[in-house]
């Protein structure tokens, strides 16, 4: 983490315990992602540090933090642990959006924030294998009926992340009768609720991003929390920013241990390490000119956003940073992969993996032929000027 970005003695304290605990997270990765099991004592520890109520404003016991604060402490958490940092990142994007748009009602947020500070974990649950990604505006198959005062719910989510874990899914419904999108608080010991083991894939294996199975959910009125009449794509949103910095902070790990291994290695083919050779030295350098891009953007992007000022005149930052890192992160990867050569590829060497969870990134929201759309788009509708 450089230096520089730390601008208050809270950040610094928070990074600091970060750091502490991602020693101890890091310990567990290779397991996690070998046997696809989600890392549960990781969260566990961030919930016991109170890291997950810190979105929640001071006025409901949490600490207010902004999207500064959430990139700091989630590329750092990320660096020790991809599969806890993205985990976790969701539960703080959805709370910190709740609170600092006012989404839902006094009582409901009042409400929330004691769950969250007793411990209660949030993810949405939107992805459906039949409308892609949801920021694209596809009409949810999940269905919520209203019978005798009640919503019955029935339906099937895709990628919903972390779900061994969370307390609360934020479901979204077709409401035919409105014709809109609801969004249901569904508690994970809902009658019909259950998770099927669908995560088998190659990329953040530890997500645990199981499909979610409603039959015939039946929940109280006071649970339809939102109403969407638009694809919530089209919102600017600066607590996505998790999904970005989650990746930051992979490429940052990678960096690290490819210079870690050109500082030691010396085939008998030179004299001294790899770290004397030009072509190493211009990948390490490449390297961080990357991360140095990317780490300027996002935190620029960031300290914009929270600048409640200056908010109303984003665009497309919050797009453009993610496709920028995203994609940068897999060349900062791949450079990585290239000094260390071969060995690279060993399976007990952690750069496959960070080759392979990198590549997660292109499938978060929002999608990179989006975000150039909407670059292309805006540049048209202002014209020239």
């Amino acid at each position: 983490m450089k230096q520089i970005f730390i601008k208050t003695d809270t950040q610094k304290k928070w990074l600091q315990t970060l750091n502490e605990a991602g020693t101890e997270f890091s310990t567990r990765s290779a397991d996690t992602d070998e046997q696809s099991k989600f890392p549960k004592e990781n969260i566990d520890v961030l919930v016991n540090l109170g890291y997950t109520s810190l979105p929640l404003p001071q006025t409901y016991g949490g600490k207010g933090i902004g999207i500064y604060d959430m990139v700091l402490f989630q590329e750092t958490i990320a660096r020790s642990d991809a599969a806890t940092g993205l985990s976790i990142g969701w539960h703080m994007g959805v709370t910190g959006e709740l609170y600092e748009k006012k989404l839902w009602d006094d009582s409901k947020l009042a409400f929330f924030a004691e769950e969250v500070l007793n411990g209660a974990l949030v993810n949405r649950a939107v992805s459906e294998a039949q409308t892609g990604s949801p920021t694209r505006g596809g009409r949810p198959g999940t269905t919520a009926v209203k019978k005798g005062g009640k919503w019955e719910i029935s339906g099937r989510k895709t990628f919903t992340t972390m779900s061994p874990a969370l307390t609360y899914f934020l479901t979204s419904a077709w409401i035919e009768e409105k014709q809109a999108i609801g969004f249901f608080l569904l508690h994970k010991e809902s009658e019909g609720l259950s998770i099927e083991e669908t995560w088998d894939v190659i990329s953040m294996r530890g997500t645990e991003s199981h499909d979610l199975v409603l039959d015939r959910v039946t929940v109280d009125d006071s649970m339809l929390m939102e109403i969407n009449e638009g694809p919530r794509g089209n919102k600017v949103n600066g607590w996505i920013l998790h999904i970005p910095a989650c990746y930051l902070g992979i490429a940052q790990a990678a960096r690290d241990f490819a210079l870690r291994f050109a500082l030691k290695y010396s085939p008998n083919s030179i004299e001294g390490t790899i770290s004397e050779l030009p072509n190493v030295q211009r990948l390490l350098g490449e390297m961080d000119l990357e991360l140095t891009r990317c780490r300027h953007f996002i935190y620029n992007v960031a300290e914009a956003y929270d600048d409640e000022a200056r908010r109303p005149y984003m665009t497309n930052e919050l797009g453009a940073v993610k496709y920028t890192i995203t994609n940068s992160a897999i060349d900062i990867v791949d450079k990585a992969m290239r000094i260390v050569g071969a060995k690279s590829l060993q399976r007990q060497n952690p750069l496959q993996r960070y080759y392979r969870d990198v590549r997660a990134g292109l499938h978060n929201p929002p999608m990179d032929d989006v975000t150039i759309l909407k670059l292309a788009q805006t540049a048209i509708q202002k014209g020239a000027n």
